[in-house]
């Protein structure tokens, strides 16, 4: 075999090796942006009822998470890794919304900021509020209604309803300020959730749970999945609306607006703005 056919055959192997090599490297930054814009394009034309409806059922699938916990908790001595047991129970819902592709404040509203960065306009401002505006307060109605069926209807057993209760006590410690700013972090890792997930080709289930569970057991503060907890209290009188409203939900929305729309979508954006 001469030396030229011997080169010729090392070249052929190192261009395969190298289209492998591009194929196993995943999408360029770049290419992650694109992907996400146009998927935020389509949420922020989205019609109102879809919207709607999407976000009412995210905001009571997401409760999933307190009743894991709670039943987690119920079940586990009383020891100092019960609570690391019982946040294995936080990534349900978020598992069940997220896969399900429902409309779940700081998950899809997160993606649809990434367009209005790239095009700033007084549109688009206006679409992104529609949508922030539709999404939030659907899922917060979702919440409270399932938090009423568990207290007041019945659907879940005496002794679950007690240790939903005491789940979701730990957060009266906390005041306004402290809910913000334990809803930023908890911001910045949905807001990672919904980037990754494009580029994540597999593995959104261990994803979503990894992220999910750090929240959980860094006790961070997310609007949604929270308030189910808060509305809970409510109507077991452990707490009073005023509370739920100013005291939790006001402060972890900005939190969470801080810590996905503020630091993550312009860290993203900052780091292929260049490139466009």
């Amino acid at each position: 075999m001469t030396d030229d056919r011997k080169a010729s055959e090392r070249t052929d192997v190192s261009g395969a090796e190298q289209r492998e090599a591009e194929k196993r490297s995943g999408p360029e930054s770049i290419v992650l942006y694109q992907a996400v814009v146009l998927k935020g394009e389509h949420e922020l034309g989205r019609p109102f009822a879809s919207l709607w409806w999407s976000a009412l059922a995210a905001g009571i699938a997401i409760s999933a998470s307190l009743v894991a916990e709670a039943a987690l908790r119920h079940h586990l001595p009383d020891a100092p890794w019960r609570e690391l047991i019982t946040a294995l129970g936080y990534p349900v819902g978020f598992l069940i919304v997220i896969l399900g592709r429902l409309q779940l404040f700081t998950e899809h509203t997160v993606v649809a900021v990434m367009p209005v960065i790239g095009s700033p306009s007084g549109h688009n401002l206006g679409r992104l509020a529609r949508l922030w505006g539709i999404v939030f307060l659907a899922n917060q109605l979702g919440t409270f209604l399932v938090a009423a069926a568990f207290v007041g209807a019945g659907v879940v057993p005496p002794w679950l309803a007690h240790s939903m209760v005491e789940v979701s006590k730990p957060m009266l410690g906390h005041g306004m300020w402290s809910t913000m700013m334990l809803g930023i972090p908890a911001g910045f890792l949905i807001a990672t959730v919904a980037w990754l997930i494009v580029a994540a080709k597999s593995s959104h289930f261990w994803l979503i749970a990894l992220l999910t569970y750090v929240i959980a057991i860094g006790g961070f503060t997310h609007v949604i999945a929270s308030a189910v907890d808060a509305y809970v209290l409510v109507l077991t009188g452990n707490a009073s609306m005023g509370w739920a409203l100013v005291g939790f939900v006001l402060p972890a929305l900005v939190g969470n607006v801080i810590g996905g729309t503020g630091l993550f979508a312009l860290l993203a954006f900052g780091q292929i703005k260049e490139e466009i």
